[in-house]
């Protein structure tokens, strides 16, 4: 038994009966495992909906890691990249994400926090990608301000998740372009120039419309 096992079940579960399992209990029966064995992994049934998160921005950074072209890639390029493979990862998990999808809008976020696991994981490798970007002059770095581009990435991302979930276009290509439109957006924002970025941003989500 190992991590990856615990979610998988804990996902088929909720698939075939739409809720969560009533308690650690009856879930380790279903595992066929002691309770004893299933807290050496998760404190509760929450946990396991944290790790899923994590588990896959792990997998799409790994993924990415292992590729020596992304390792030349511009700070802009690193997170285009990055959000392609995430939602393509997220795509094998569509029908448990879907599920959840309530429980991605900014105001029922902000009173759980199944996603921290993974908001922490992201504000460190944004981190990288920002501190990559000043030393190229990608980012500006500005006074009280710089320190603060990780949360508006972190709401970027929030913003990719739920276009997604609600993306009927074919292939999800409407997602591929407002990847793209946002990525661009954000660093023309935290570069030299906004303007043109900022009106074609509104046009593309006036026209979705």
């Amino acid at each position: 038994m190992d991590k990856q096992q615990i979610i998988e079940t804990y996902k088929v579960y909720l698939l075939e009966n739409g809720k969560v399992p009533t308690s650690v209990y009856s879930f380790c029966k279903l595992l066929n495992i002691s309770e004893s064995e299933f807290y050496g992994f998760y404190n509760s049934l929450e946990a396991i909906e944290r790790d899923f998160w994590l588990v896959v921005f792990e997998a799409s950074l790994i993924q990415l890691e292992q590729d020596p072209i992304y390792q030349n890639y511009t700070a802009r390029e690193k997170l285009l990249a990055f959000y392609f493979v995430w939602i393509q990862k997220m795509r094998e998990n569509r029908s448990y994400v879907l599920l959840k999808k309530d429980n991605l809008k900014l105001y029922e976020i902000a009173k759980n926090n199944v996603l921290d696991d993974f908001k922490n994981a992201f504000y460190k490798y944004v981190d990288i990608l920002i501190k990559q970007g000043v030393e190229t002059r990608e980012v500006k770095e500005r006074k009280y301000i710089s320190d603060k581009y990780k949360h508006g990435f972190w709401l970027q991302a929030l913003f990719v998740l739920n276009y997604w979930v609600e993306d009927t276009s074919n292939n999800f290509e409407m997602t591929d372009a407002a990847i793209e439109k946002a990525v661009d957006l954000s660093f023309r924002l935290i570069g030299e120039h906004t303007m043109d970025s900022l009106i074609d941003f509104g046009k593309f989500l006036l026209t979705k419309k």
